[in-house]
């Protein structure tokens, strides 16, 4: 029977999980590197906060890693810590609501100034002006991403920027995968026209072309005009 890739991942990741019940430090780093990213970013997603976020982290490795033994493989290593994420981060949430400065500042709709940064290119441009813009329209996507509703900014991380399927998503955030795809378009939705809000303005501006350029085409055209005469 030949092996396919999936199979041979699952057998990778089984051994890692036995490793891991044993407390061998090399197979619980090895998971913790793996899947690192992935769970800071559904956490951060929950509660807009990177210290908040890392904390999150830590806590749900803990458990997680406490009752790696009653891992059956019915879905993934990857969904199931993505769900002891969500539910650590979640009740974050709600020990953080209990408190009367964060209500005032949720009614406020205040948004971080620590957001995260999405990982920089292979090649980043050597341009220190476009580096700049790109930084620029990279903090305003992450601005306008945290200010989405909760359900719509947690589904569109795990899709968009974890690339995880419909099914995982779903399995991960306790949701049906019709609602994933309503909550994705709807997210999708209100983050274009959120952008749009915000660049439209800045492209009035874009290729400008008046001063010496306009005065130069105006007088190229007038000397020309005269010779035709």
């Amino acid at each position: 029977m030949v092996q396919t890739l999936h199979d041979t991942g699952r057998l990778a990741e089984a051994e890692l999980v036995r490793r891991a019940v044993k407390r061998d430090e090399p197979a619980i780093r090895s998971i913790i590197r793996q899947y690192n990213r992935r769970l800071f970013r559904v956490a951060r997603s929950i509660v807009l906060d990177d210290g908040d976020a890392e904390d999150i982290l830590q806590e749900a490795y803990l458990r997680a890693f406490s009752n790696l033994a009653s891992f059956r493989g019915d879905s993934s290593l990857a969904t199931w810590l993505t769900r002891i994420v969500v539910n650590e981060a979640l009740q974050r949430l709600r020990r953080n609501v209990d408190r009367p400065h964060d209500v005032l500042a949720m009614l406020a709709h205040e948004v971080p100034s620590n957001v995260f940064t999405f990982p920089s290119s292979a090649n980043p441009p050597s341009d220190p002006e476009r580096s700049m813009a790109q930084r620029e329209m990279i903090r305003l996507v992450e601005r306008e991403i945290d200010k989405l509703p909760i359900d719509f900014r947690t589904v569109l991380i795990a899709r968009v920027l974890e690339d995880m399927s419909i099914e995982e998503t779903a399995d991960a955030l306790g949701l049906q995968p019709e609602t994933v795809k309503t909550r994705l378009h709807r997210a999708r939705g209100l983050l274009r026209k959120a952008l749009a809000d915000q660049l439209d303005p800045i492209f009035a501006g874009v290729f400008p072309f008046d001063g010496w350029r306009c005065d130069r085409v105006a007088d190229a055209v007038v000397e020309r005009l005269k010779s035709m005469t």
